[in-house]
């Protein structure tokens, strides 16, 4: 009896040993498990994509012509990459990054402009005439952004190398012109003993 009782606290001592443990860490934190794409790749991507977007004559010329900040609103991001890449996620540090800039003002996009007409129309059967708001009275995009993520990897034995590009246009919605077109690259080389990637 005596032995099934120690065999028994040993093996709740081993269980208990080899559970899950989870802590909780800042947003900011850069943990790259795996080598691929992740929250830290698209907040860092989108930020730098975006600061050059900003430094480039297209923003100035429209300040002159027209002398108020342009419309942007960030069309299809496509994932041509080999991976999973939640493109919801960079389309949002996109617009965060242009709207933290004070530079540019951004408009919902075609799917999230649906969502808002309808709670407009319902306003009007609803809402109090003082706190209706208008329809027909959107701010229309001056341009769009769009762009692709694509990657190639290569891999031999325990190591592999997952090479990442980002590239990302800004056309002008009236005259179909690229004002500015960027890209970001990654590279990343992934070693691992004997296990498989």
């Amino acid at each position: 009896m005596k032995k099934l009782i120690m065999i028994l606290s040993i093996s709740l001592l081993i269980f208990a040993g080899c559970g899950r443990k989870v802590n909780r860490v800042s947003p900011k934190t850069v943990i790259d498990l795996s080598g691929r794409w992740n929250d830290t790749d698209s907040r860092l991507v989108a930020g730098a994509m975006i600061n050059d977007c900003l430094n480039h004559p297209w923003l100035s010329e429209f300040l002159t012509k027209y002398g108020r900040k342009p419309v942007v609103v960030v069309g299809g991001i496509r994932n041509l990459s080999t991976e999973h890449i939640p493109v919801q996620t960079f389309i949002n540090d996109i617009e965060r990054a242009f709207v933290n800039s004070g530079k540019i003002r951004v408009v919902a996009n075609a799917a999230e402009r649906l969502q808002i007409r309808e709670e407009r129309k319902q306003q009007i059967d609803w809402a109090s005439p003082e706190t209706r708001k208008r329809l027909r009275n959107e701010l229309g995009a001056d341009f769009m952004m769009i762009g692709d993520i694509s990657s190639i990897e290569d891999q031999e034995g325990g190591k592999k190398v997952i090479f990442y590009q980002v590239d990302l246009e800004l056309v002008n919605l009236e005259t179909n012109e690229k004002v500015w077109i960027g890209t970001k690259k990654i590279k990343k080389y992934i070693t691992r003993g004997a296990v498989k990637l």
